[in-house]
């Protein structure tokens, strides 16, 4: 089986729209082996996922991924390495930002381009921790400098809201893509982001559609849980507490195991489905520390979504109740539940060996 479905972000990046995510390589979801990512991410791209993201403060994973694009090339040639997007962010520090410099940016995508292994990343997602902080226009300028030297091919955005997507722009750099967070649980991109986006040209690619594992089987009909395994869990479960709280919750998980059926499919395909048919959305991205799951995850491919699939997950859908506001405001908070869990200074950890 191999995933088809294809977009173009901009004339000369063409993307597949479910992409590899490489959060969960970085440890903070128990243990990796690291001998067999590159095999890992092999059965990815054959099965044609071939878009990949990461980030430069994802502890270890931009070299991960640069020891399988060497081993690409090495095994398939260049025209095997050339069908590969490597999407990365730059992350500056909390620390930083009150002085951040273009000689900073510069060395940061100096690093990124050294761990994956390449002279020009392909897209650059940039993140910015604090508004407060306003050195982000000039950053996203030095970017673009960037850009304009043949080191970067795209400019993102990572978690920007309405306003400052705008801001951006007018000073000169409008995104090609913003990631945020979308999902069933989750639908604050919808309304005023989308409406500047939209005649920005700029594509939303997504993370936290499957919310982290909670919008899967595994979690039909399991009571609520405080004991929960790693980051990615704690987050979401804050997440599905706005939402509604963990009856709801299981409201939603039961009708969307009902229209699975209807399609043989696993919630987390439905789930996926959802967003991918979004205004917007450009592509989803389906985090993964091994390749276990690839088969499911290619069965996304074959849904398509009913009038009454959307009827019945919209009955369920209009009694949410959160989360509302800006995008990623709740989680710039850093004294509030969303913030409070976040790591600021990563960007300078030591890569694990």
């Amino acid at each position: 089986m191999t995933f088809t479905e294809r977009f173009d972000i901009a004339p000369d990046a063409n993307i597949s729209r479910v992409i590899r995510g490489g959060w969960q390589l970085a440890g903070d979801h128990g243990a990796v082996d690291a001998a067999t990512v590159t095999d890992d991410l092999a059965a990815f791209y054959d099965a044609g996922i071939t878009t990949f993201d990461c980030a430069d403060i994802y502890t270890g994973v931009e070299t991960m991924i640069g020891d399988f694009r060497a081993a690409l090339l090495d095994r398939r040639g260049a025209d095997a390495l050339a069908r590969l997007r490597v999407h990365t962010k730059f992350v500056p520090d909390l620390a930083l930002l009150p002085h951040i410099t273009s000689a900073d940016v510069r060395r940061i995508i100096d690093r990124s381009l050294t761990r994956l292994r390449t002279d020009r990343l392909d897209l650059v997602q940039f993140h910015w921790w604090d508004y407060d902080q306003p050195r982000y226009l000039d950053t996203a300028r030095h970017l673009a400098d960037l850009q304009a030297e043949g080191k970067i091919g795209l400019v993102g955005g990572t978690n920007f809201d309405a306003g400052h997507v705008r801001e951006i722009a007018d000073a000169g750099v409008p995104f090609a893509t913003l990631q945020v967070q979308y999902s069933l649980l989750d639908t604050r991109p919808a309304g005023a982001l989308a409406d500047v986006c939209g005649p920005l040209g700029t594509h939303f690619l997504c993370y936290g559609a499957l919310a982290g594992g909670f919008l899967t089987d595994r979690w039909l009909g399991q009571p609520e849980s405080t004991a929960l395994t790693n980051r990615s869990l704690v987050k979401y479960k804050l997440i599905i507490d706005d939402f509604g709280g963990w009856d709801l919750f299981q409201a939603l998980l039961a009708t969307l195991r009902r229209v699975a059926d209807r399609h043989s499919a696993s919630i987390a395909n439905i789930a996926a489905r959802h967003v991918l048919d979004l205004p917007l959305v450009a592509g989803v991205i389906v985090g993964a520390s091994h390749a276990r799951h690839l088969p499911d995850t290619l069965r996304i491919g074959d849904v398509r979504l009913t009038p009454q699939d959307r009827a019945d997950i919209d009955t369920v859908l209009a009694r949410r109740q959160g989360p509302t506001g800006e995008v990623y405001a709740l989680e710039r908070d850093r004294t509030g539940r969303h913030g409070s869990i976040m790591k600021y200074n990563l960007g300078d950890a030591p890569a694990r060996a």
